[in-house]
């Protein structure tokens, strides 16, 4: 049976994606554009000059308008014209090929600049892929059974991956009803049951005021006492050392921002060597941190949860994984589309060739301008040798553009 449309399938939302960043015009477009406003009428100018300073000179009429002629096939804007288009298209095309969606032209041109790199921790550095490591209940008066039913009943309600990890391995046909059931964004589920008792499953920050042993993932309570916790663990992404050691290697500042306990990503940042933790952040306190991030340099903010996806919308450049949230994927400017974060690199590296590019050929369009239009108001190019080196100055850019196709720019 047909789940969707054509129109609404992954492919064809790529599709779109990439056809419309391809269309927009970046910051630097739209300096070109301005330039080319004034350009023009420059042009116009000079042919008029050139067609009466020739006229009293040469006393001919029809060699002054040649050269007139001239002046306006060989300032023909074309190559500024596609100086940037054709650099955005090769670099988003390459990108897409390469499994990196640029949702808008902008943001590829923004990469040029970017100084610090924030990462969330599960699901971004992390695989994502919890298994249950040791549970212990610090309550005698409910059973094993009880306990894995009730702490399921919770966290089948959550979206966070280690909620869901324990709702799959502790996963029961007879689910507790609960009365009122809700998730509270960076502590975690809490539910009432028809007898009016409250249980709770989250984070150290629900039972800090009762225990002050914060080395375990979930504490469970009921009625606002400690009934007991959980451990998971979780494995870290086979790329993740080599992406943050070439993010360094560039001189770009990296941060990890989390949910997390302190201890366990001060641990993941030493292993992988990232240069500041900022642990056990609210959604709100994330969005908060990336803003203050932002204010001091281009930052570009990579996650994957429902809970990233604030911090994404504020970063220069939000980052998402094709395995994360819709909301994530949504926010995002950049989607790396393989599962991981291998083509964070690539994603860097062509967003400052392609800027580097389209200034390569904006210099050449106005260098060729530059020299090319004396010429012609001189006599020295016919109208018809102009319009042949106006049609060669475009196919060098196109093909200065083409390099981006395998240019190494990791």
């Amino acid at each position: 049976y047909v789940t969707a449309e054509a129109k609404n399938s992954v492919l064809s939302n790529i599709i779109d994606l990439v056809k419309r960043a391809q269309g927009e015009k970046p910051p630097v477009q739209q300096m070109a554009d301005k330039i080319s406003a004034i350009f023009v009428p420059i042009v116009l100018g000079i042919a008029a000059v050139t067609l009466v300073a020739n006229w009293i000179i040469l006393q001919d009429f029809t060699a002054s308008l040649m050269r007139s002629i001239a002046v306006l096939v060989i300032a023909c804007p074309c190559a500024m014209g596609l100086a940037t288009p054709a650099a955005i298209a090769v670099g988003l095309g390459r990108a897409a090929r390469s499994g990196v969606l640029f949702r808008n032209a902008k943001s590829l041109e923004l990469f040029r600049d970017i100084q610090q790199v924030v990462f969330d921790k599960t699901g971004t550095l992390t695989t994502g892929d919890f298994v249950i490591a040791a549970y212990e209940k610090t309550s005698s008066a409910i059973s094993d059974e009880e306990f894995k039913r009730i702490v399921f009943s919770l966290e089948k309600y959550s979206n966070h991956p280690i909620a869901q990890c324990i709702a799959r391995e502790w996963k029961q046909s007879q689910a507790l009803r609960w009365e009122k059931i809700e998730e509270v964004k960076g502590l975690g589920m809490k539910g009432r049951t028809k007898e009016g008792d409250t249980w709770q499953a989250g984070s150290y920050k629900i039972a800090q005021v009762l225990t002050s042993d914060a080395a375990h993932n979930v504490y469970i309570l009921k009625n606002e006492e400690l009934v007991g916790w959980i451990d998971v663990k979780d494995e870290v992404r086979p790329e993740a050392m080599t992406v943050v050691q070439y993010l360094r290697h560039k001189n770009i500042r990296t941060i990890l921002l989390s949910g997390d306990r302190y201890d366990k990503c001060r641990q993941l940042a030493d292993f992988l060597g990232i240069d500041e933790v900022i642990a056990e952040q609210t959604p709100q306190e994330k969005l908060g941190v990336v803003e203050d991030l932002t204010l001091k340099g281009p930052t570009a903010m990579v996650g994957d949860g429902i809970n990233d996806a604030p911090a994404l919308a504020k970063a220069t450049v939000g980052i998402s994984l094709s395995d994360a949230s819709q909301v994530a994927m949504q926010t995002a400017d950049v989607v790396l589309m393989d599962n991981g974060i291998k083509n964070l690199p690539l994603s860097l590296g062509l967003g400052r060739h392609t800027y580097m590019t389209i200034r390569q050929n904006l210099f050449w369009a106005f260098a060729y301008n530059i020299v090319a239009i004396p010429v012609a108001a001189f006599g020295l190019l016919t109208p018809t040798f102009g319009a042949l080196v106006m049609g060669l100055s475009d196919v060098v850019l196109a093909i200065n553009s083409g390099r981006l196709f395998v240019k190494k720019v990791v």
